[in-house]
């Protein structure tokens, strides 16, 4: 059984990056291959505790962390978000701890940060995972809660959530059945700490997803790494729709679908701990 959200964070550390606190964990041993996991909108580095003893006991060692606005780290407000901030501040935690190259596993908001890290400096990237997330911005299909959230009201909107409101968007896209308690946590990361005045401010990724998809993409389909795609058909955001372009645009790459009835969501990690785990230890090995 996985950590509560309180475990998690009480067995990691806060560090402050750029101006502001980040918390962060590692797990594995020291001399371990290095493995970093990024978590997705709206959650927080949790979602990886799944995942993590198997990559541990493959011998990795693994950095997690959540990203400014998520989770456990700082939660500004008035602050413009964006994954170019993001990216700085993933560079500076490597410096910090010393990572120099490190494997790269993303999910959904996790995914633009990958792409933009790999723009900078591929040479670092060992090798490439994603999961299921906005890779191309014209496959993205946002929920009507993300889009209103996105739209001028967003502020007021997301003040009035609850958790009500937050299961039945994550229903929505999950195409497994996840715990109560895993989707209590989940609305624990995302709402703790003035989260719920900030998920507007968040969603500006989606700009920044138009803004720089040309780049992104070339980042996306020009990394010369060994690459894996572990996804979730069943997701309505990014889903199987996304399936043929990755195919067409990276044939060598490894990918792994989740189609085994009842096919996987948005969430895999959570959704398919096993699979992931398997298809992550095998790829990484």
């Amino acid at each position: 059984m996985e950590p509560s959200l309180d475990t998690w964070v009480a067995e990691g550390e806060r560090v402050e990056l750029a101006g502001h606190h980040i918390f962060f964990r590692q797990d594995g041993p020291e001399g371990g291959r290095p493995v970093t996991l990024i978590h997705g909108f709206p959650t927080s580095s949790h979602d990886w505790a799944p995942i993590v003893p198997a990559l541990v006991a493959a011998g990795c060692r693994v950095t997690t962390f959540d990203l400014l606005g998520f989770g456990a780290s700082d939660k500004p407000t008035g602050h413009a978000f964006s994954i170019l901030e993001q990216a700085t501040i993933v560079e500076a935690l490597w410096s910090r701890l010393g990572i120099a190259e490190t494997a790269l596993v993303a999910h959904d908001y996790g995914v633009s940060v990958g792409q933009e890290l790999l723009d900078r400096d591929s040479a670092r990237i060992t090798a490439m995972t994603w999961l299921n997330g906005g890779l191309y911005a014209d496959l993205h299909r946002p929920l009507r809660v993300q889009r209103m959230l996105h739209g001028p009201l967003g502020g007021v909107l997301g003040r009035l959530a609850t958790e009500r409101t937050y299961r039945a968007a994550m229903h929505e896209i999950l195409g497994r059945p996840v715990s109560d308690e895993t989707l209590h946590q989940m609305w624990l990361a995302a709402s703790g700490n003035g989260g719920k005045r900030i998920q507007h401010a968040l969603l500006r990724y989606i700009n920044d997803r138009v803004e720089h998809s040309a780049r992104w993409v070339k980042a996306l389909e020009s990394y010369a790494g060994p690459t894996l795609f572990v996804w979730g058909p069943a997701d309505p955001v990014s889903g199987a729709h996304v399936l043929p372009r990755i195919r067409e645009r990276m044939p060598s790459a490894e990918l792994v679908v989740l189609d085994e009835e009842p096919a996987t969501g948005h969430y895999p990690q959570l959704e398919n701990p096993t699979a992931v785990a398997d298809a992550l230890t095998s790829f990484l090995a």
